[in-house]
């Protein structure tokens, strides 16, 4: 069996858009009939530029060659060009085509993802979501309004979620780390007074932040929410600063998370290494692929950490999460996002159930995948899946930030 043929598809979500703007979706087919799917998560260029990027990699590295053989062509696509270390996009484009790789050889021998790396260790998994806003919200105005977050918070633990992920803390921006505003402190501590007494014991608050603090910033916004509990705050500072976040995790009495923006088990060695981080959040078709996070999930298991596999793109990367999520004895939860196109596009074959996901059984990432809808839904903009503001932080008027990837009106 030789892989022969590869199919990109860029996807937009309809509005609000929940996922990013567009979902890269890669279609592998063997010479003998077989096609598998994965999905190459947010990169640093756009999608006609990162579908050359996909083409050139499968053609350099994999095709013609047998998809059992996973180690050999990830070593190849790690050492091109002379690299040997973490290239996000090269990475990206693999991680995608790697994932389609075990979905085809999962279909091969009729037995799920799972099966082939190590078997099932989890017969359920539990699953988190970011608030997003109820139909009753405004898109706008939900982002800074605490008492909106807290009846969301309210709506997700009634359909069965015992953890919740917000980040009210302000803006990201391409000048680094930043001090928050008092104003932005002062936010955070009242979405996470508000949601805590709308849900109590019965859920986990997960303080999302994206590497937008300077070390003292996310040290003095960190025990400002020391009281709430939360089971995580995520990326306080940039992730390329281990020694730093190093910094935070040991001044700060929650745990802290990281990984949307590392790639292969170098980086993630380096966090584990370091104390940066207990909570590692792969996005797995960024990071590396299956069999890169399985290594990585052992790495973890060395230093008591556990794996929270990150999710803001489509439903073919759930699955690959899912599958890995299965196998492995150090999970803590999976991300998810809930919306009818996420459903519909893999017609309904992975759901979330009472706030947690039942790992598939049928063959491969066991999904399949409504590929007439997804050519339906091309993406025509220009923008990056997400992006930073140049904008600094507003220390005056305080700031409202909806995120890399701002709601869409329908």
């Amino acid at each position: 069996m030789k892989l022969t043929d590869l199919e990109v598809i860029v996807t937009a979500p309809p509005a609000p858009g929940w996922g990013g703007r567009y979902w890269i979706l890669v279609k592998l087919t063997t010479d003998t009939g077989i096609t598998g799917w994965g999905e190459c998560y947010a990169a640093s260029v756009g999608p006609v530029a990162m579908t050359h990027v996909i083409r050139d990699v499968f053609a350099r590295h994999m095709e013609g060659e047998n998809p059992e053989n996973i180690e050999l062509m990830f070593r190849r696509a790690y050492s091109s060009g002379f690299t040997q270390r973490p290239d996000l996009t090269v990475m990206g484009a693999f991680s995608g085509l790697e994932i389609a790789c075990w979905d085809i050889l999962g279909k091969d021998r009729g037995r799920p993802v799972h099966a082939l790396i190590g078997g099932r260790m989890n017969d359920r998994i539990r699953a988190y979501t970011y608030l997003y806003p109820l139909p009753r919200h405004n898109l706008t105005d939900f982002w800074t309004a605490p008492d909106q977050a807290a009846e969301a918070a309210a709506d997700c633990v009634a359909r069965g979620y015992t953890a919740v992920k917000f980040d009210p803390a302000g803006p990201y921006t391409l000048r680094g780390g930043h001090m928050p505003a008092m104003s932005d402190i002062s936010m955070s501590v009242a979405f996470c007074k508000a949601i805590r007494d709308a849900v109590g014991d019965r859920a986990d608050l997960l303080f999302g932040t994206h590497g937008q603090f300077s070390t003292a910033g996310a040290i003095r916004l960190g025990q400002a929410l020391e009281p709430y509990a939360p089971l995580w705050f995520e990326e306080p500072v940039p992730p390329d600063n281990v020694a730093e976040m190093a910094r935070v995790a040991q001044s700060v009495r929650i745990p802290v998370a990281t990984g949307e923006r590392l790639t292969t088990k170098a980086e993630f060695a380096a966090v584990l290494a370091s104390g940066a981080a207990s909570i590692l959040q792969p996005a797995l078709g960024r990071a590396g692929g299956i069999w890169e996070m399985k290594k990585v999930a052992a790495l973890a298991e060395v230093y008591n950490a556990q794996m929270a596999p990150h999710l803001y793109a489509g439903p073919v990367e759930w699955a690959a999460n899912i599958h890995l999520a299965a196998s492995i004895p150090n999970i803590l939860m999976c991300e998810t996002i809930e919306t009818p196109f996420h459903d519909a596009l893999i017609k309904g074959t992975i759901r979330v159930e009472e706030g947690f996901i039942a790992p598939p059984e049928a063959p491969g990432l066991g999904i399949e995948v409504d590929e007439a809808l997804a050519r339906a839904h091309p993406y025509t903009g220009t923008g990056l899946h997400l992006e930073m503001r140049e904008a600094p932080c507003d220390y005056v008027e305080g700031n409202a930030f909806q995120g890399g990837a701002p709601a869409i009106e329908g």
